[in-house]
């Protein structure tokens, strides 16, 4: 079975994939709350040692959806101070007529004080 959704860890102070970073799937709620995920967790996991990781399920339903990466106990298992304890990525999934919807690949390109993110294939 291969996930619907999909992302990548590149630490840019370092240039190398960041592996062991956790990263939690959740349906976004709209509410905000400081330093704990919200919403709905739908999958968790870890980025491998290629920075990479595949979550959630086969197909997710159309609408918004958070990607939380736990960047502050990547940063303090390596002994890096950061600005940025976690990461949160909201993004909408659409499902055509058809029920078909298109792979979301959700990358991010991080440093302890810095981070970016796109719409990834």
């Amino acid at each position: 079975m291969t996930s619907h959704l999909t992302t990548h860890v590149l630490d840019a102070a370092t240039g190398a994939p960041a592996a062991g970073v956790g990263v939690v799937l959740a349906a976004a709620s709209g509410e905000v709350v400081l330093a704990e995920v919200s919403g709905s967790v739908l999958a968790h996991g870890t980025t491998d040692a290629d920075g990479r990781l595949s979550l959630g399920p086969e197909q997710l339903s159309a609408g918004n959806y958070t990607l939380t990466f736990l960047t502050g106990e990547y940063f303090a298992a390596q002994g890096v101070q950061t600005f940025y304890p976690l990461v949160t990525v909201t993004f909408i999934v659409e499902v055509a007529d058809d029920g078909t919807s298109r792979h979301y690949h959700v990358p991010l390109l991080l440093s302890p004080f810095a981070y970016s993110t796109y719409r990834g294939s």
